[in-house]
Formats: structure tokens, C-alpha cells, sequence
């Protein structure tokens, strides 16, 4: 029998590619360069879940480049009706689309001070209550919450990691690539385009028992349900350890390399 051609990309992006029935060659190269990007500057492994959000369909967007099969321990994410997909991202209708990731941090082991999340808006706006990514006791005391908020609508931007959502400041541009958490201690720290912004002491008053959404926040309280929808374009999201300032840079380095090889960047 003839030999299989080998495949010219990374075994890593080769199974995401597969697996999200990834037939375009740009689309294929930006992954294949983005995973090598994260191994070259040793963080790949930290890293639990990464959703490069490519491809422009919901069955493309939902699988973790980390484990792309289609299993819940797996990270992939499910849809709530209201989420809508295209090649430049995707975006809640802002009263009941969302992503599941079905991570929950108590459950995962994850550590309070050394875990990070991460999304890259393409929108500027602070419409209602938005909630990037994340999860709460409490979504409307913010007791326990975990996640990231861009632009609020007291246009503030927002890190808390089990905390409520004690460290913020002033933002006037969403359109950004966020990514922040805490790295082996209390001081939680949000940085924007790879650069730090916003530092803070976090109570660590425990993770929630839930899992962590996208496009929303997750709250047991009022109502177990999902809260806080964000109206704005995602292009990536990713869930992991904590990162030092050097390797959060790097992240954004790749990430905006990414972006750009898929003309999307902001």
C-alpha cells in the first residue's frame, strides 16, 4: 500500500484541525503557527483549554485546541440558543446566548493564586451588565467571582479571581486582547495587549461550584443560571495557570499573530 503523506503541521494543531474540520490552508497555518508559538515560549502546558474560535460555525468554534474531542471533559463548549457564529467570531445576543466550557476550577484542582483566563474582544461597547467570561456565587454582589469583564457599564474593566470583584478601573476601548488571573500569590493582575493595566489584592474567598461560561457569567445566585451577557465579539478564549509578565506578553504576541493571519486582529 502507499504511504500516508505526513502531515506538515504540529501533531497538537494537526488533531484541532481534524477534529474542527479546518479545510481552509490560512486558517490551518494560523493554528499550526499559533501552537507552535505556545510550546516556543514553553507555555503551552499551562494552559487547560484554548478555544481559537475558528472556522466561522458553531461545530468549528466549540473544540479545546488543548483536547479536541467532542466530550465534556474534554472542554469543549455547548451553545445556549442566541450565540451567533461567523469567521470573525462569536457574539451573544446579550439576553441568553452562551458557551459552557464545563471547567469548573474546584472540580479541575485549580488553585486560587495561580489561574488565568483569557478572551480577545473585537467590540467596543458597555451595554448592560456584560460578563466576558467567568462564574459567581453571586453575579449581582459578585461574591466569588471569577472571570474577567472588559468594559462594564460604568465603564470600568474588571479582574477577580474568587473575589468579589474588588480590582477595577477606567476603560474606553474593549477591543483588545485581555488576558489575566494570579500567579502564585493574592495580587490578581489584568493585563491588555500584554501589558499590565490593572493589579489588585484578591479576598480569595473561594472558587464557585460551577462551571465557567463565555459570553456570560455563571451564578448559583439569584437563580442558578447564566447572567451578565456580553454583547461583544469574541475571537479567542483560553483557561489555564498562572502566567508571569513575560509569558503573559508572549501570549499576546501569539495570539495577535493569530489574529492577524486571520485578517480579524484588533
Amino acid at each position: 500500500m502507499p504511504k500516508t503523506a505526513a502531515s506538515p503541521y504540529d501533531p497538537d494543531a494537526q488533531a484541532f484541525i481534524t477534529a474542527a474540520v479546518i479545510t481552509d490552508v490560512t486558517q490551518q497555518g494560523a493554528i499550526n503557527t499559533l501552537v507552535l508559538a505556545l510550546k516556543g515560549y514553553s507555555i503551552w502546558t499551562k494552559f487547560k483549554a484554548i478555544y481559537p474560535i475558528v472556522g466561522g460555525t458553531a461545530s468549528q468554534h466549540k473544540y479545546n485546541l488543548k483536547d479536541p474531542r467532542d466530550l465534556d471533559v474534554a472542554f469543549r463548549l455547548t451553545y445556549a440558543v442566541g450565540v451567533t457564529h461567523s469567521s470573525t467570531g462569536m457574539i451573544s445576543n446579550g439576553t441568553s446566548g452562551y458557551a459552557d466550557t464545563f471547567f469548573n476550577p474546584i472540580t479541575q484542582s485549580s488553585l486560587q493564586n495561580n489561574f488565568f483566563l483569557s478572551v480577545y474582544s473585537r467590540t467596543n461597547t458597555n451595554v448592560g451588565n456584560p460578563y466576558e467570561i467567568g462564574n459567581a456565587d453571586n453575579w449581582t454582589t459578585g461574591v466569588k467571582f471569577t472571570g474577567i469583564i472588559t468594559r462594564y457599564n460604568n465603564n470600568r474593566r474588571y479582574i477577580s479571581i474568587a473575589d468579589p470583584y474588588s480590582t477595577s478601573n477606567t476603560e474606553t476601548d474593549s477591543r483588545a486582547f485581555y488576558c489575566g488571573g494570579t500567579n502564585g500569590s493574592s495580587n490578581q493582575i489584568l493585563y491588555k495587549n500584554g501589558v499590565n493595566v490593572l493589579s489588585g489584592t484578591s479576598l480569595q474567598s473561594g472558587f464557585s461550584n460551577i462551571n465557567i461560561f463565555i459570553c456570560a457569567v455563571n451564578s448559583l445566585l439569584p437563580t442558578f443560571a447564566a447572567a451578565g451577557f456580553s454583547i461583544k465579539q469574541l475571537a479567542f478564549a483560553s483557561i489555564g495557570d498562572g502566567l508571569t509578565p513575560t509569558e503573559a506578553a508572549n501570549f499576546y504576541t501569539a495570539v495577535q499573530a493569530y489574529q492577524t493571519t486571520l485578517s480579524r486582529q484588533v
